[in-house]
């Protein structure tokens, strides 16, 4: 007899508290098409124990018979380092060896069909595996065409991703895949403090004894969801909560419609997990916030018309007023309306007063208390001359490997606050020090009936680096006067155009009126900034400690995610502050671009740049 060396799982009824984890992991196990579950929470939450004790709870018919025989579905830990290969499958070089023949060697994405797939710490996943994930949790299908193999095979499976949000963000596009969201708290009253400390120290003391006290209650939980999986495709759902859906989802302003059918999913499992025939408005409002609670978005995007707009003579249906408190307080989130918001005809008269008031403050060095931020449109002239200047700043060496692209990060510019004119310095270019990947059926084939293998194939060396662009814009009320902060709008849109075509990644982090928003979260350039730039507004003060502080932790996440990126960092400011920058640091190429173009410059941003061993870059000349 084999003893098993896997450990012990803490049971699933026996986890105290955090019940609304509880309830999105058992929706998805009701419903695997709601698509998985996100949590997301700070160290020592039961993210990861309440994550691997699903699989004990999970239903599973057997195969031999008609009984409530119960087999334990697969589990399956992606780890951050995975191989591409040991997720998708490749061809079994074994049985080439032996028998010279070709076969699929199934990856994690195969032992995970009809189980579990849990990934801790997905927002560390790299950009490549994340990819693959996004393929595959859309079809339920992996295809495999690589090494000689083309082979496809089911793939569905119940996705569960834990994260500290600590440790960086999550790609908005693996984001929305999950189905469910659930944010934890890291709060806990004395009592359920004693309650959880207990438990675990009955577990520890003996693990088999104290499962087999819960042995009861989770083949009791397993039987309620079989139950409610069976009842599933029975239950209704009237017009009047997929309307009100609808609404919700729009007050919302979430992306498409996924979050529409993902509700509808959730309220649906929710009606059979309370064994319901049809839905109703408790079913509704139980799932919301964990449907949109990563959908969300408080501002309206510039080319969308906000939901009240967009229809107004049709009106979402009103719940029963047994509800209405609730859902008035559920609502407020979706309904804030933007801060910086002002009528249109003031903005003239407010344009004169900043001019005023921005020449009353310089004595302040640009520092202003809060104050109604402004809108200032993008200008329309383009810098085409600064976007080739940055090109050729912060080019990335075609072929430089992971330890140098980790040199390159750690090690700031050499040109401290130099003004770049016509002669600009190239990267040298440093040979690769990790040896190519062996393709095996390349090989294979190229040494037919020779054994040891005489010669290799190789993968080809990946020659582009993945690089990230983050823009950090001033938007202090002292970049209003003479439509600096138009300018500085219209050097982003120029260098974004390049970044669209070369297919990169961007990041843009707004500071002023004593805060820092992140504007735009990482993703691929889009074809256009311009529109989404004239709604940004301006205003306050210049926190610019703050924002060189959050955008080195962002950095060092995303370096510590994937060593070979390359970050280009673009300051963008008139320096008008008098903060004290001098122990601050940021990594990767650093390029200050000096938004001021007063007769008399202060040259503050000169000095910012000195200061960070940055690049600088005025844009007037």
């Amino acid at each position: 007899m084999t003893t098993s060396l896997l450990p012990q799982q803490f049971p699933f009824t026996a986890v105290a508290g955090q019940p609304l984890f509880k309830l999105a992991l058992i929706l998805a196990a009701i419903n695997p098409r709601i698509g998985g579950v996100l949590v997301s929470g700070p160290r020592g939450s039961a993210k990861s124990t309440l994550a691997r004790a699903l699989a004990d709870i999970l239903p599973v018919q057997s195969a031999a018979d008609k009984s409530h025989t119960r087999k334990t579905p697969p589990f399956v830990t992606l780890p951050l380092g995975a191989s591409e290969e040991s997720v998708v499958g490749t061809i079994n070089l074994q049985q080439v060896l032996q028998d010279k023949t070709v076969e699929f060697q199934a990856g994690l994405l195969a032992k995970a069909d009809d189980g579990i797939l849990y990934v801790d710490e997905v927002n560390l996943l790299a950009d490549h595996l994340v990819d693959l994930l996004l393929d595959v949790s859309a079809s339920g299908v992996n295809i495999v065409e690589r090494d000689g193999v083309s082979h496809s095979h089911r793939a569905n499976f119940i996705l569960l991703g834990t994260m500290n949000p600590d440790e960086g963000e999550l790609r908005p596009q693996l984001q929305d895949r999950f189905g469910l969201s659930v944010e934890l708290t890291p709060y806990y009253s004395i009592e359920e403090r004693m309650l959880i400390v207990r438990l675990r120290e009955q577990f520890d003391k003996n693990p088999a004894n104290f499962s087999q006290q819960y042995q009861e209650q989770q083949q009791q939980l397993a039987l309620q969801i079989s139950h409610a999986q069976q009842l599933l495709a029975t239950v209704e759902c009237a017009d009047q909560w997929r309307e009100y859906i609808a609404h919700r989802c729009a007050e919302a302003n979430v992306d498409g419609v996924r979050a529409d059918i993902i509700w509808h999913r959730a309220a649906v499992a929710h009606a059979a997990w309370q064994q319901r025939e049809s839905v109703s408005e408790e079913d509704v409002n139980a799932v919301e916030e964990l449907v949109l609670a990563h959908r969300r978005q408080h501002l309206s995007s510039p080319s969308s018309p906000s939901p009240s707009s967009s229809s107004p003579n049709h009106q979402p249906p009103t719940p029963p007023s047994s509800k209405e408190q609730k859902q008035e307080h559920q609502k407020k989130p979706s309904q804030k309306k933007h801060s910086f918001s002002r009528p249109p005809e003031s903005r003239e008269a407010s344009q004169s007063s900043v001019n005023d008031q921005s020449e009353e403050g310089s004595q302040s060095a640009g520092d202003w208390g809060s104050m109604q931020a402004m809108e200032q449109t993008t200008a329309s002239v383009e810098y085409s001359a600064l976007a080739q200047k940055l090109a050729a700043l912060t080019s990335v060496p075609k072929k430089q490997s992971a330890r140098s692209a980790r040199v390159s990060n750690q090690n700031t510019s050499k040109k401290s606050g130099v003004e770049l004119g016509s002669k600009i310095a190239s990267g040298v270019n440093k040979k690769a020090s990790a040896s190519q990947k062996i393709h095996w059926f390349q090989s294979l084939l190229a040494n037919v009936g020779e054994w040891p293998l005489k010669t290799f194939r190789y993968y080809p060396k990946k020659t582009q680096q993945p690089v990230l662009h983050l823009f950090l814009l001033d938007t202090s009320a002292s970049t209003l006067h003479n439509q600096w902060f138009a300018q500085a709008k219209a050097s982003i849109v120029s260098i974004a155009e390049k970044i669209y075509l070369d297919r990169e990644q961007l990041t843009v982090m707004g500071f002023g009126n004593q805060k820092v928003d992140m504007l735009l979260p990482q993703r691929r350039a889009p074809k256009s900034l311009k529109a989404w730039l004239d709604a940004i507004p301006a205003g306050g003060g210049t926190p610019l400690r703050d924002v060189i502080q959050q955008a080195y932790q962002f950095q060092q996440q995303h370096i510590r995610r994937l060593p070979s990126l390359h970050i280009k960092t673009y300051l963008v400011t008139d320096g008008r502050t008098s903060q004290v920058t001098s122990d601050l640091t940021l990594l990767g190429d650093v390029v200050v671009i000096d938004i001021e173009s007063s007769p008399v410059k202060r040259g503050k941003a000169k000095q910012i740049a000195n200061v960070l061993k940055a690049h600088y870059l005025p844009l007037a000349t």
